[in-house]
């Protein structure tokens, strides 16, 4: 196994050790107000979750869809938590070594590492070996570049600060194979978080007060080299009440689930899709914008938003471009 990188303690790091100490005792206590432990898991056939798992479902959504895990062979979950979302990427890859599980946090391996133990006598189909838990950061993962098919986390990346971040994308796009996927669940703001939240350790652990506005989380992801961005769900999350924050007007936090894909950047910007559509209306059968689109007459088709705006451009009664609906179902081509 590798050993994992050292991570250079800088300023922007000081809010790390609260993080650290908070997620030890989540792991050992339950806190059923740290994200959203009410969000129930996905429900598989056979599969059996421990009780202890459910009750540290730290997360703000999901991150296992059969879409993304059908034909993985190698998956990557990091903030391992209470190994529910690793149990549930075990159900579809069932070999050994299929799931690599990582945290920084001792007391969440060993909460992990017991809780799959007791996972095994519940699930016939489920081996320990099947999940290998490894201690490391998300900053510097202890994975060899491009093993990996499908990386994910949840309600994790949030917590970092933009300097973080960008480190920690750089670290899954490099683990990742060519045409492998980042599944990712975090909240994002309505607007800018003002410093005064942004720079408390204890909201920022809490995953409340580091979350980014989405057209910059977007630019981010793509900016470490992710040229096809999916956001699958967005819902509200959270609010700031203006009351116990210090805040002008109450502050509306959502969470997304967002799938980017490692393929290049297109020169002129990458694909994300928000669930916008283009229908065509016209006499003829099909319209071909002569780009690789082709859409059947009164048939919606879904698009990214740079292609919805080309399309839009193009001034046509006979096309028709629906808004984000922020549900994307993998129907397009672009």
């Amino acid at each position: 196994m590798l050993e994992p990188r050292p991570v250079k303690d800088t300023p922007s790091n000081d809010y790390q050790a609260t993080v650290d100490a908070l997620y030890a005792d989540a792991a050992t206590t339950p806190m059923s107000a740290l994200c959203c432990t009410s969000t129930p898991p996905w429900r598989l056939p056979g599969l059996e979750v421990p009780r202890g798992m459910l009750e540290r479902n730290y997360g703000c959504g999901s991150t296992v869809h059969p879409r993304d895990l059908a034909t993985a062979t190698r998956c990557l979950y990091v903030g391992v938590g209470g190994g529910l979302e690793a149990l549930q990427m075990a159900w579809f890859l069932r070999r050994p070594g299929g799931v690599v599980a990582v945290d920084r946090v001792d007391a969440m391996l060993d909460t992990a590492r017991t809780l799959l133990i007791e996972a095994e006598p519940l699930n016939p189909w489920f081996d320990r070996s099947f999940v290998e838990l490894r201690k490391g950061d998300a900053l510097a993962l202890p994975v060899e570049d491009g093993t990996i098919d499908v990386a994910a986390q949840n309600c994790l990346f949030n917590i970092f600060t933009r300097d973080h971040l960008d480190r920690a994308l750089s670290e899954m796009h490099r683990v990742l194979r060519p045409g492998g996927r980042l599944v990712l669940s975090d909240p994002v703001a309505t607007r800018a978080i003002p410093a005064h939240l942004a720079d408390d350790p204890r909201l920022r652990a809490e995953c409340l007060s580091g979350a980014l506005p989405l057209d910059e989380y977007v630019s981010r992801i793509v900016a470490a080299g992710f040229g096809t961005l999916e956001i699958r769900s967005k819902r509200p999350y959270r609010v700031l009440d203006r009351t116990r924050h210090g805040l002008d007007e109450h502050l509306l936090l959502e969470t997304i689930e967002l799938v980017a894909i490692k393929d290049p950047v297109p020169a002129d910007g990458a694909c994300v899709f928000t669930g916008k559509t283009a229908i065509h209306l016209g006499l003829d059968e099909v319209f071909d914008d002569g780009k690789g689109h082709r859409l059947m007459r009164d048939v919606p088709l879904g698009v990214c938003d740079k292609t919805a705006a080309a399309l839009a451009a193009l001034g046509r009664d006979d096309l028709v471009i629906t808004g984000s609906t922020w549900h994307y179902a993998g129907d397009g081509c672009c």
